[in-house]
């Protein structure tokens, strides 16, 4: 009898362990008194509020149930834009920082944004010098220095050359890390159906069902039908002026290029002005491009048009990543491209910077 009473001590010990399983925030951010902070995750394409704490002098807590896996979540303090991103997972984490710099506070206690963290590290060196490149992009843009431009687009295109690099060895050495999905987003535009598939094959069966992971496995299937040699998938959007226009409209030139692209995305606008050196030296030899805009408002995409001197079709429906073309081309990144020849077949993808140009000039030569 008293063994039982043991054996039922220690079970309902366990219960009460169990029961407590799930995510602690201790947060202290200086100059945060009063304020209310909001635990915000995504769902779908939105983030809504899970949790919620009030500052008292600095210091709050959040206490919630078990999350189902480590997600990305943010701190949001009030109705400010200030936040910060964290991975949120079943452990205690620890948040401390100030209000006036919520972005770059530092966050322990969990592992997979450990994980995250490292590699952010590691990669800082890049990211300080593609900003400082960028920068310099954007001023000597203005000021038609073609030379120049070449030069920094060089540069530029060393450096993400280096951090995809990075990225793909991250994905192959950390199989089971719950950050390696996202991170394979990221490259996934960049890559080949096989390719891609290939990287999920990888993965260790802890992450393989995640909800990320099962939209790269819908990607590829979308990705084979859009492949090099496939006959593209015709779509209806409105141009700036609020006219229906079809991809198959269009079709007919030599060459002609769908270009997802949009004005909030710096990687899109730096490589606009690439874009309009093709299009300008290309167009009347049988050369065209339709561009899908996956833009968010209205005014920012017709402004980014008219400043970028864009002046082939352009259409869109204002429904950023929620744009069923988006999802009918497998694009999660941007700017992606697809090249098609007079009868509509991709003939090739994703082509930027010196390839585009060479790609073009090549493809109209053939005629």
């Amino acid at each position: 009898m008293k063994r039982i009473a043991t054996l039922l001590i220690i079970v309902l010990i366990f219960v009460s362990c169990s029961s407590e399983k799930g995510y602690r925030i201790k947060g202290k951010i200086e100059g945060s008194d009063g304020i209310t902070f909001y635990l915000k995750m995504r769902q779908d394409e939105n983030f809504v509020d899970i949790d919620s704490a009030v500052s008292k002098r600095g210091s709050f807590k959040m206490k919630g149930g078990a999350v189902e896996y480590p997600q990305a979540a943010v701190l949001a303090a009030g109705n400010t834009n200030k936040m910060t991103s964290f991975y949120l997972e079943n452990s205690k984490i620890t948040i401390k920082g100030s209000l006036d710099s919520l972005f770059i506070a530092n966050v322990t206690g969990s592992k997979t944004h450990d994980e995250y963290k490292s590699y952010i590290e590691s990669n800082k060196p890049l990211t300080d010098a593609y900003q400082e490149l960028y920068s310099d992009f954007m001023i000597v843009v203005r000021s038609n220095d073609e030379e120049r431009l070449a030069e920094i687009r060089a540069k530029i295109d060393s450096i993400e050359n280096e951090m995809i690099k990075n990225q793909r060895e991250f994905v192959v050495n950390n199989p089971a890390s719950f950050v390696t999905p996202s991170f394979l987003v990221g490259l996934s535009g960049n890559m080949g159906a096989d390719e891609l598939e290939s990287y999920i094959n990888n993965f260790d069966a802890s992450i393989s069902n995640l909800p990320v992971v099962q939209m790269l496995k819908d990607k590829v299937a979308a990705m084979r039908s859009v492949d090099i040699g496939k006959k593209a998938p015709d779509f209806t959007l409105d141009n700036v002026d609020g006219t229906s226009v079809s991809l198959y409209s269009k079709v007919g030139a030599k060459a002609l290029l769908i270009n997802f692209w949009a004005a909030w995305n710096s990687s899109c606008r730096a490589e606009n002005p690439n874009v309009v050196k093709v299009y300008n030296e290309f167009h009347t030899r049988g050369f065209d491009i339709i561009g899908v805009s996956l833009d968010r408002q209205r005014e920012d995409w017709t402004k980014a048009i008219e400043d970028d001197k864009l002046t082939w079709t352009q259409v869109s429906d204002i429904k950023s990543w929620d744009s069923p073309v988006a999802a009918l081309y497998a694009v999660n990144v941007i700017p992606s491209n697809f090249l098609l020849d007079e009868n509509g077949v991709i003939i090739a993808k994703n082509l930027h910077g010196n390839d585009l140009y060479n790609k073009i000039k090549e493809v109209l030569e053939e005629e």
